[in-house]
């Protein structure tokens, strides 16, 4: 804030000339009072304003649709007829003092800083609103897929970059906190039996566990009644937990208890498929990256399954919307980029953290109206399957 420090340095010098004398205590007061109320108001007028919050969301409306600097001018053609240019460009300046806007060129308009992207998405933005074509198509994805957890982190991530025409990334959450409901054996082969383990919020249907081939069907089907009542109600991390003392309610059957366990551990700390990202050359349909170098910074990122995977740790069970800037102090999102989540639950459960990396001039509107509404449906359709 330049003219609040050039009223202070006026202040500074009148008290130093108060001291040396070169002032009275009346003359000091005097001067003191209309310099200091000058600085109020210059304060006053620096905070941000009704207009100048306005006046901010039209320059980020604006530089996001068209991604040319906006000027005074554009400003009052567009949007603000009745307000002279002057005004306007004063206000312009005011909110590049605040930090707000910054000029690329002297004669050029103004463009938004992270902090004024921030502001828009969190005080300033009219949050959009999805067509019923668009919210029947997300119901219509997960309704047939939605006990499968690959298929969900696939699909959850296919709809949002569909939706939002960005990069999507997505990581589905393993925590060994899900409640088994029951648990199935169906034979497979001789000495192999598939097992189906029903959760609170999905279905694991991809274990397989060995089996005597001496074991006859309606002894497998004993097996599976002593593990269903055993494990019902159970956490993944509980029977994990206490898999010796669990051990004795098996007799017979104890080495298949053991191999669903194994099975059990393997689901919860494995990683493996856990981390999407979908539509990467989107990115390719923004003039900010035209350049070759942000291109291979941009690619870097999305295409690591680590660096995913640092993007979207750590932000929360609810569908709470976290915008991050990449020119704002966060090194692990390319430069000139932002980063938009939500992490999605089901009773209790979160089910992973989706997202939308791309231009900081990006949609916020449409890609915040699209994060909520894929967790809003998903979560219904999971918690009432």
């Amino acid at each position: 804030m330049w003219a609040a420090k050039n009223f202070l340095k006026k202040l500074y010098k009148i008290v130093d000339k108060f001291r040396r004398g070169v002032y009275n205590i009346a003359e000091f007061s005097t001067l003191r009072n209309k310099v200091l109320t000058i600085l109020i108001k210059e304060c006053q007028d620096m905070e941000l304003s009704d207009r100048k919050k306005k006046i901010l969301q039209y320059v980020v409306d604006d530089y996001i649709e068209t991604a040319v600097p906006v000027s005074s001018k554009s400003l009052t053609e567009k949007y603000m007829k009745n307000v002279s240019s002057a005004t306007v460009r004063n206000e312009l300046s005011a909110l590049e003092e605040l930090g707000y806007l910054t000029q690329l060129h002297t004669s050029s308009g103004r463009v938004p800083s992270a902090e004024a992207y921030k502001l828009y998405v969190s005080d300033l933005m009219v949050k959009d609103k999805l067509t019923a074509k668009e919210l029947d198509y997300i119901k219509k994805i997960f309704l047939d897929k939605a006990d499968n957890l690959q298929e969900v982190v696939r699909n959850t991530t296919k709809v949002i970059s569909e939706l939002t025409s960005y990069t999507s990334v997505g990581m589905s959450s393993h925590d060994g906190k899900e409640t088994i409901e029951s648990v199935k054996f169906f034979r497979f082969k001789p000495d192999t039996a598939l097992v189906l383990i029903v959760t609170e919020i999905r279905l694991l249907k991809d274990n397989f566990i060995s089996v005597p081939e001496t074991m006859t069907d309606e002894q497998l089907k004993d097996a599976e009644k002593v593990l269903d009542n055993t494990f019902r109600g159970k956490s993944f991390e509980d029977i994990c937990n206490l898999q010796l003392e669990l051990e004795d309610n098996f007799l017979g059957y104890k080495n298949i208890f053991v191999n669903v366990i194994e099975a059990l551990k393997t689901y919860v700390s494995s990683s493996e498929e856990e981390v999407v990202t979908v539509g990467e050359e989107k990115i390719f349909d923004h003039p900010e990256y035209a350049d070759v170098n942000k291109i291979k910074d941009f690619l870097s990122v999305v295409t690591s399954k680590d660096k995913v995977m640092n993007l979207l740790t750590g932000d929360g069970r609810d569908i709470k919307i976290n915008v991050k800037i990449g020119d704002d102090g966060y090194d692990e999102i390319p430069k000139e980029c932002s980063l938009v989540t939500a992490t999605y639950s089901a009773n209790g459960t979160p089910l992973g953290t989706y997202g939308v990396i791309g231009p900081v001039r990006m949609d916020y509107q449409k890609v915040v109206a699209v994060l909520e509404n894929v967790g809003r449906i998903l979560e219904s359709i999971i918690t009432n399957r």
